[in-house]
């Protein structure tokens, strides 16, 4: 797994924790599931960084669950300057030539039902992703050596307009989910997606890891803000940001921030995240550049060797995470959910041991899947607060 300083600003997210999952899942039932690559998307301007064509892995649904759609939003971070993304464009983040063929499908993306019990048998995609903006950028940068394609809005469309006569278009239920700058794409495609389904769809949408915070670091910079501002410049964000936020907000790199986006969007939406990201603890709160002693290194590594000056930092992050997304739901409504757990963690729904196993974390007694499965189809309340850390005991499976 990479995970790059935001100078670089290559983000990988930290999905794939291996621990004990259920008895019944072994190395035989993997489920590996090929590349798709969007043929007709070169036509739509659709292009990854490096030019190459945008793809996808969809695994067919089946029985009761076959009109229903998952489609999943890849993680890897952003490029918020010509530099990085030229660097991206030759990796597997920025150029599907440098792409995996085949992609294990897991957790939410399993077809198996003692695994995934409420989502097992739908139509499972996984959009890659090779645009470095979470999928919204539109423009390009061409100055007569270099050439880099910043599309990532054209391959959100051009992906979804590929799969609408496979079934897409005729979806009973439709789940749009993310994990990292993956998760951030579920905040800012969300009810773009309702608009390609029939009216009589059930869509939600879920966000794994992608609620990142509008936070100063220790040292009082905003080097999330920054960052979001350098990618909205850039690449072109800003005309395919929320009108209602960017028109409410003015600055339209705050409307790339979920805490602000979030109370615009119309669609009922359930937000996974960790209170204490890994991510954004190693790279939003306590930057390289903000630390240049490592002061911070040994609480990185084992949060249990955080002093108590730090530790009240922690807990300071965890409670502005829980007062913005306080601020954006309902308490007493089904419509939308949460599940805000205190593992040292980042991204829990693609592992199959932090989504649903018989070690998996859970808030309330509850796991993951299920509380994910409880809000989706409103079989109740689902607003899972964890207490704050250390007094979780079933987050022993997951490596800070």
């Amino acid at each position: 797994m990479e995970l790059l300083q935001l100078n670089v600003v290559v983000l990988s997210a930290l999905a794939m924790l291996t621990c004990s999952p259920w008895q019944a899942f072994s190395q035989k039932t993997h489920l590996s599931v090929g590349m798709t690559l969007v043929r007709n998307a070169s036509a739509l301007g659709a292009l990854c960084l490096d030019g190459s064509l945008p793809a996808y892995h969809l695994h067919r649904g089946f029985g009761a669950g076959a009109k229903n759609w998952l489609l999943q939003f890849e993680g890897g971070g952003w490029c918020n300057d010509i530099k990085s993304c030229l660097e991206r464009a030759n990796t597997r983040r920025g150029s599907t030539r440098y792409m995996t063929k085949f992609e294990v499908f897991s957790g939410i993306l399993s077809n198996n039902a003692s695994l995934n019990p409420d989502f097992y048998n739908w139509n499972r995609v996984k959009l890659r992703y090779c645009d470095g903006a979470s999928f919204a950028g539109d423009g390009k940068f061409d100055n007569g050596t270099s050439l880099l394609y910043f599309r990532g809005q054209r391959i959100w469309e051009a992906i979804v307009l590929d799969l609408l006569p496979k079934g897409l278009g005729r979806a009973h239920k439709a789940l749009l989910s993310g994990c990292s700058a993956g998760g951030l794409a579920s905040f800012l495609h969300c009810d773009n997606f309702t608009r390609y389904l029939p009216t009589n769809t059930t869509v939600k949408c879920l966000s794994d890891a992608g609620y990142f915070l509008d936070e100063t670091d220790i040292s009082l910079n905003r080097p999330m803000r920054s960052l979001y501002k350098e990618i909205v410049s850039l690449q072109g964000v800003e005309q395919n940001l929320d009108k209602n936020c960017t028109t409410h907000l003015k600055l339209p790199e705050l409307c790339f921030f979920p805490q602000y986006a979030l109370r615009f969007i119309q669609t009922p939406f359930f937000v996974l995240n960790s209170a204490y990201d890994v991510f954004q603890f190693h790279h939003g709160l306590v930057p390289p550049s903000a630390d240049p002693h490592g002061h911070w290194n040994r609480c990185k590594l084992n949060p249990a060797a955080c002093d108590a000056n730090q530790t009240a930092i922690l807990q300071d992050f965890r409670h502005d995470m829980i007062v913005t997304l306080n601020y954006s739901f309902t308490q007493n409504s089904r419509r939308d959910g949460m599940f805000i757990n205190s593992c040292f963690a980042h991204c829990q729904s693609e592992s199959q041991d932090t989504w649903f196993a018989v070690d998996s974390p859970t808030v309330h007694n509850k796991t993951i899947a299920e509380a994910v499965g409880d809000w989706y189809f409103g079989r109740k309340i689902t607003k899972e607060i964890d207490c704050a850390y250390p007094c979780d005991t079933t987050c022993h499976n997951l490596i800070p």
